[in-house]
């Protein structure tokens, strides 16, 4: 009987290591995914600020006022007083 208890015992250590491979597989995996994607998402920002920064740097047409949009309808024009 005890023979029968050993073989039983390990089959069921196999199966939990089988079952413990296959979630660190999956886990690795879902941590590989993330890192793809946090890449990506700082790679985008990245652009984006370089965007701007070189969107702002750019000089004004003589005579073309900036203007910021704060919401709804109002707005805040900026250089419209100034003398060319």
């Amino acid at each position: 009987m005890s023979s029968l208890a050993a073989i039983g015992a390990t089959l069921a250590t196999a199966a939990a290591l089988v079952v413990g491979a296959i979630l660190a597989v999956f886990a690795a995996a879902t941590v590989a995914v993330i890192a793809v994607m946090t890449s990506a998402l700082l790679a985008f920002a990245g652009l984006a600020l370089r965007a701007r920064r070189v969107r702002s740097r750019r000089p004004a047409e003589p005579g073309i006022i900036e203007a910021k949009h704060l919401g709804g309808h109002h707005w805040v024009a900026y250089g419209w007083n100034e003398r060319s």
